[in-house]
C-alpha cells in the first residue's frame, strides 16, 4: 500500500475527482481575475499573510522560520481538509476556491502594473514551488471530495439497508494513510523551494 507503484496506481482511480479539483481551483483563479467585488475579502486574506511575513523577518532565522511556517501550514491544512471533506465534499471545494481567488486576484493586479511583473510573479514567484504546492494541494481536495461522496452514500445505504458501505469506508480511509505520506513530502519539498529558490529569484 506504501510503495510508489501503489500509490500512483490509486491515484489513477482518483483522476477524475483530480480533475474536478483542477477545475474548482482555475474557476477560483477566474472568479479572482474578474470580479472587483471580491478586493476587500481577498485583502483581508492577504493581509493576514502580511503580518505572518512581517513577524518571520523580524525572527533570528528567518529562512528556517519561513520554511518551517510553510510546511506546516500547508500540511496542516493539506490533511484537514482531505479529511473534512467526509463533510460532504463540501469544503476541499471552498479551499480550492479560496486559493484560487487569491491567486487569480495577484496575478491580475501584477498585470495591471505592466512590464515585465507577470512574468516576475508567475515564473520566479509560483512557478517554482507552485507546481508541487499545487498539486499536493489538488490532490488533498480530490480526496477530500471522494470521502464526501463515500459518506453521501453512506446516508444512502442507512436509507436502503445496502451492506458493504463500511467495508468501502475503512478501505478508502487506508488509502489515504500513504497519501498524506505522499502530500508531506510534497510539501516538504514545496516549502524548502519556497522559501530558498523563490525568495532568491525574486530578490534578482
Amino acid at each position: 500500500m506504501f510503495t510508489p507503484k501503489e500509490i500512483f496506481r490509486h491515484l489513477k482511480t482518483m483522476r477524475h475527482y483530480i480533475a474536478f479539483s483542477t477545475i474548482f481551483l482555475l474557476a477560483g483563479m477566474v472568479v479572482g481575475a474578474t470580479n472587483p467585488d471580491l478586493d476587500a475579502f481577498i485583502q483581508g486574506q492577504l493581509n493576514g499573510l502580511k503580518n505572518v511575513a512581517q513577524n518571520i523577518d523580524s525572527s533570528n532565522h528567518p529562512t528556517l522560520f519561513l520554511m518551517v511556517f510553510i510546511f506546516f501550514n500547508n500540511v496542516i491544512k493539506a490533511i484537514l481538509v482531505m479529511y473534512i471533506g467526509a463533510i460532504f465534499g463540501i469544503v476541499p471545494i471552498i479551499f480550492l476556491a479560496i486559493n484560487g481567488m487569491i491567486l487569480g486576484y495577484l496575478v491580475h493586479k501584477t498585470a495591471e502594473q505592466g512590464g515585465d511583473a507577470v512574468f516576475t510573479i508567475i515564473f520566479k514567484g509560483l512557478l517554482p514551488h507552485g507546481i508541487i504546492e499545487l498539486s499536493a494541494i489538488v490532490i488533498a481536495c480530490a480526496y477530500g471530495m471522494r470521502f464526501g461522496k463515500i459518506m453521501l452514500q453512506g446516508v444512502g445505504s442507512l436509507l436502503t439497508r445496502r451492506p458493504g458501505w463500511s467495508q468501502q469506508l475503512e478501505g478508502f480511509v487506508m488509502r489515504t494513510l500513504p497519501i498524506m505520506v505522499l502530500l508531506t513530502v510534497m510539501l516538504a519539498l514545496a516549502a524548502v523551494i519556497e522559501s530558498t529558490v523563490t525568495v532568491w529569484l525574486l530578490g534578482k
